[in-house]
């Protein structure tokens, strides 16, 4: 027979190693329990939006001669879309919140833009951004110009009677807008329509674009003077006539598609 000391040791030895057991059991025991009542983890930051950066060039700079020089184009796209880029980014650094929108987004609530301080160079440099990228992705070496879709050519006869009839509507547009700017085939409610607008505001801009001239633009041509003064000097029409042998009609036409 087992002396009752020796039954009373050999309990408290069982009970030991059982309790030891359950502490080191996932999820059990003490140490387990206080993490219950611990608050959750703060989830991490939201990653930095990426900063405005300037486009490659889907075609080199020579590529649109002789109806857009070389010259014009490095100048145009490395030094003054570049200088809008710097600018935009300036601004946005005054107010991250509105960073993480898209920019046609901000372009079209620019009103409401709290900081009045923030609007102008918003309105200048996100307008010189957004302007340009579009600007470049519309042009195309004249090999590769193309012709409007089938939907898009109906849609310009039934608007302007031919594709003359276009033509001299937007060349008019962009040869009387004063100063420098832009003229804009746009869609609005459904149908074309020839604008323009001073500087580097666009008809996304509501609240700033008169309403009458708000629409999407599928086409766009810069008609500042570092667009074409080293090449035509102060015959504006002239670079005009040209522009029409380098516009990306693909493109153009995916864009009206997808209205």
């Amino acid at each position: 027979m087992t002396p009752p000391s020796s039954l009373k040791r050999r309990h408290f030895v069982q009970l030991s190693t059982l309790a030891a057991g359950a502490a080191l059991l996932p999820g059990q025991g003490p140490a387990a329990e206080a993490a219950k009542t611990l608050p959750p983890a703060p989830a991490p930051p939201a990653p930095a939006p990426p900063a405005p950066a300037l486009p490659l060039l889907p075609y080199a700079f020579a590529a649109l001669e002789p109806h857009i020089d070389a010259k014009t184009m490095e100048i145009h796209h490395g030094k003054h879309h570049a200088a809008y880029i710097a600018g935009l980014a300036a601004a946005l650094a005054k107010a991250p919140e509105l960073a993480a929108q898209a920019l046609e987004k901000l372009l079209a609530g620019l009103p409401e833009v709290a900081d009045e301080t923030l609007r102008a160079p918003l309105r200048n440099h996100g307008g010189g951004h957004w302007n340009h990228s579009f600007f470049w992705q519309t042009l195309a070496p004249a090999a590769k110009s193309g012709e409007p879709s089938e939907e898009l050519a109906v849609a310009i006869t039934a608007t302007f009677a031919s594709m003359d009839g276009f033509k001299k509507a937007f060349g008019e547009a962009a040869a009387k807008r004063f100063g420098s700017g832009w003229a804009w085939l746009i869609v609005q409610d459904g149908k074309l329509k020839i604008t323009s607008t001073p500087n580097q505001d666009n008809p996304l801009m509501k609240g700033i674009t008169a309403d009458a001239d708000l629409g999407t633009p599928i086409l766009g041509l810069d008609v500042w003077e570092h667009a074409y003064y080293l090449h035509y000097q102060n015959r504006r029409p002239d670079y005009i006539a040209a522009w029409w042998n380098v516009i990306n009609w693909p493109e153009v036409s995916k864009r009206f598609g997808a209205l």
